[in-house]
């Protein structure tokens, strides 16, 4: 009988230290569990198998660049409205277009594209605070669509963005647009840059062949804010974009920092970018050529002996006056480069310098004929300070 009652108190002592051992494991593990509960971000408790593409606050690498880009960036984009008034016979029709900024120095400089403030009788800067303040027009640069304004605010309210450079851009490279779409105001959108050296006409028969083309959305509003690498550089500004919607199509435009640093402090220096003058200042293109149809008076081209339509006047009455198209040199070439459109003609002049000599291969007279030009500057005159 006692054998049987002391092997009942042992395996009833038994129980109940099992019973003390999975309860005080059990706490152990609870309390353990709380304090990783702590220690881990919330993706970490509901998906650990996930967790170390995160960072401590919960952001992948990628969030992680946008998040800091727009954070340092943000405040210096800004939103320009700007008001035209014009004429329509009795009375006078207003107009108001908006777009968006880079605020480029702490003296309220700020760039944007020309088409956004072209033909503005006022312009109104809105800053990330809500401030707003009226800006003058410095310079403009329309065959690129550039311009440069200017607000008085204090510097404390500027957030320049500074310039990176575009030798390192690579299709396929992450980019960041800014802008205010459809006046919503420092709006984020992400993509890569599909493709560079684009050509996108601008103003009349000019054309810019370093554009860089992006997939990140453009809308009506995003003109002019900078388009920003992902360290925050500013390697474009937001031109246009590709649609028949006027929306965005997954195909948008930027002119490259390049660009950009040659022309802004021509424009902060002159209000406008000093060229190389051809004296050319229309032609006709042909399928031959370039038919010359004018020349500036006195100007390089006709300094240099070239020859543009012989003008003829009328038997009948009035003295009605023509032109004799043939009488005018035709241009095949420039420094043997054959020469089709008047873009081709541009393009090659831009890229050289007030006081250089190229040579021009025109055909007079059915005679090929090789005819130096020495280019002149387009007389700037320097801002003085008031």
């Amino acid at each position: 009988m006692r054998f049987f009652l002391g092997c009942a108190l042992s395996a009833l002592l038994a129980s109940l230290v099992t019973i003390w051992l999975v309860n005080t494991s059990r706490d152990n593990s609870l309390v353990a569990q709380d304090r990783r509960s702590r220690a881990e971000s919330p993706v970490e408790r509901i998906r650990p198998g996930v967790a170390r593409m995160y960072d401590q606050e919960g952001y992948t690498p990628e969030e992680a660049v946008a998040v800091a880009v727009y954070e340092a960036v943000n405040r210096g984009v800004v939103n320009i409205t700007a008001k035209a008034v014009t004429d329509r016979l009795l009375t006078k029709e207003r107009s108001e277009d908006t777009g968006s900024g880079a605020i480029i120095d702490q003296e309220g400089h700020i760039l944007t594209n020309f088409h956004v403030v072209n033909g503005a009788k006022e312009v109104a800067v809105a800053l990330f605070n809500g401030k707003s303040y009226p800006a003058t027009l410095i310079g403009a640069d329309p065959l690129n669509d550039l311009a440069v304004i200017q607000i008085e605010a204090e510097q404390d309210e500027l957030f320049p963005i500074e310039l990176g450079n575009s030798r390192s851009l690579r299709v396929g490279m992450r980019v960041f647009a800014l802008g205010n779409p459809f006046g919503l105001e420092r709006t984020l959108t992400t993509g890569i840059i599909s493709s560079l050296n684009r050509s996108l006409q601008i103003h009349g028969h000019w054309k810019i062949k370093s554009i860089i083309q992006i997939d990140a959305a453009i809308n009506p509003g995003s003109s002019g804010g900078p388009l920003l690498d992902s360290h925050g550089w500013l390697i474009g500004i937001n031109t246009a974009i590709a649609t028949t919607s006027g929306q965005s199509a997954g195909v948008g435009f930027a002119i490259p920092v390049s660009l950009i640093s040659r022309v802004v402090p021509q424009l902060l220096k002159y209000g406008r970018v000093i060229r190389p003058e051809s004296g050319i200042d229309k032609v006709y293109q042909t399928d031959k050529g370039l038919l010359i149809a004018e020349m500036r008076p006195n100007g390089p081209a006709e300094r240099a002996g070239l020859r543009g339509p012989k003008i003829t006047k009328s038997r009948l009455p009035f003295g009605i006056k023509g032109e004799d198209r043939t009488a005018a040199d035709l241009i095949v070439a420039i420094d043997d480069q054959k020469v089709v459109t008047a873009e081709d003609f541009l393009s090659y002049i831009e890229g050289k310098r007030p006081g250089d000599e190229v040579t021009l291969t025109i055909v007079r007279e059915g005679r090929r004929v090789p005819m130096p030009l020495q280019l002149a500057n387009s007389e700037p005159v320097e801002r003085t300070e008031q």
